[in-house]
């Protein structure tokens, strides 16, 4: 019966387990940001800029939905 219980708590919070684990060996969390620097395209810029004013939504979160999608 416990283990049922335990077995059903890794299922549903694996990911959270897997971060854990990460963050053991890293030191780093996944949901922590880090800021760096890239050199993109005038025109890539301005696309950015250009789709920020019409979202709302700052560059990054621009950058990282395109890149989790």
């Amino acid at each position: 019966m416990e283990e049922m219980k335990i077995n059903k708590i890794l299922k549903k919070y694996k990911q959270i387990f897997d971060d854990l684990e990460n963050y053991d060996k890293t030191l780093e969390l996944p949901f922590h940001r880090k800021r760096i620097d890239i050199t993109l395209s005038v025109r890539t810029i301005n696309k950015l800029k250009k789709e920020s004013l019409e979202t709302g939504k700052p560059v990054s979160h621009i950058i990282e939905e395109c890149l989790n999608n």
